[in-house]
């Protein structure tokens, strides 16, 4: 994501985004609410003027709109986030208009931004310049591939053996090469692959790719998991092989986060959650790390506690819903804190 322009007066004002990414339409999920002012360049039917009897072709032509907002739609596959709202700037106000914006758009949006939002903007922003990291989870006879994205991985390939006709090696040998010319095909020129799976099928397959695929060579690091799929996904993520590929992505960092507040949980350690007892903690200045749930990150009430918190030098993290340490989270109120000191006798 790209900062365009940014015009604030306290915390309200206009800032200008450039979505470069499918993470960065998902980032503009967050970013834009039902009440918001937003800019952006559509297309929109215009009707030729004519005297003619019949009518000409009614034409699409480029238009820039300033949208009230009044719903938002987001969808992992389709690579696009709809705006949808009521004309207040340019052609036709007072009528319904949908903005969609793709990888490549631009837009502006006005409205009172929250400090979740504006470090939002902060970490799209730093993640943009981080290198692709493609997860290859491999078993016998079965392969799944993700794309590490900020708000989780993006299953991109399910890969089966056939049961044809011909020697079991033979199969085996050329399951293994379908699996890694689709690891390449998905890594493209700069990814970096994580190999991971139970057994020996993982170094087979890196062997393959050594063979096949020389140029990835360099950019592979192995690594463990008991399963393959989402289940596996996550277990890398937890084992940190995907932080020393990236040093701190988001999603690694919240797997890692959750893990740490469980923990403190279970110990009757230094951690509080639920909103109750997480503004205790903030009223105490006992907030080392705020963790906070996207879908409750809107509410006025989150807005002020993360305010308070960082006024307080304490870290606010705000986590994915879409991913399994965010629905952790959820569990637990969808707000939590590891503190700096206990604050209960119990």
């Amino acid at each position: 994501m790209r900062v365009l322009k940014k015009s604030l007066k306290g915390a309200e004002g206009e800032i200008a985004l450039l979505a470069e990414s499918l993470d960065d339409l998902w980032h503009l999920k967050h970013l834009v609410e039902p009440g918001n002012l937003v800019f952006a360049q559509t297309f929109r039917k215009i009707a030729p003027v004519t005297d003619k009897v019949r009518p000409e072709k009614v034409e699409r032509k480029p238009v820039r709109l300033g949208i009230h907002v009044e719903e938002v739609e987001f969808h992992i596959y389709s690579n696009w986030l709809r705006i949808h709202g009521i004309i207040k700037f340019g052609m036709d106000v007072g009528s319904y208009h949908t903005l969609n914006i793709e990888m490549g758009s631009d837009l502006s949006i006005i409205k009172r931004w929250r400090i979740d939002q504006l470090k939002r903007i902060e970490e799209a922003v730093a993640e943009s310049s981080r290198p692709k990291v493609v997860l290859a989870l491999i078993e016998e006879g079965e392969a799944t591939l993700g794309v590490l994205r900020q708000f989780g991985v993006q299953t991109v390939s399910e890969l089966r053996a056939g049961s044809g006709k011909g020697e079991c090696e033979d199969r085996r040998g050329e399951f293994l090469r379908v699996v890694a010319d689709e690891v390449a095909r998905t890594a493209g020129a700069d990814a970096h692959i994580i190999i991971a799976g139970p057994g020996f099928t993982k170094d087979d397959l890196r062997k393959v790719l050594a063979e096949h695929h020389a140029d990835l060579s360099d950019r592979i690091t192995m690594d463990e998991a008991s399963s393959i799929g989402k289940s596996g996904f996550q277990e890398v993520l937890r084992r940190g092989a995907v932080s020393t590929v990236l040093e701190e992505s988001r999603i690694a960092r919240e797997a890692k986060l959750i893990e740490d507040l469980m923990r403190e949980i279970a110990t009757g350690g230094k951690a509080a959650y639920g909103f109750k007892e997480v503004k205790s903690a903030a009223d105490f200045g006992a907030i080392e790390g705020l963790l906070v749930l996207d879908t409750v990150a809107r509410r006025r009430e989150a807005d002020d506690l993360m305010r308070e918190v960082s006024n307080a030098r304490g870290k606010v993290v705000v986590f994915s819903s879409e991913f399994e340490p965010g629905q952790r989270l959820e569990s637990l109120g969808g707000i939590a804190a590891i503190l700096r000191f206990k604050i209960r006798g119990d």
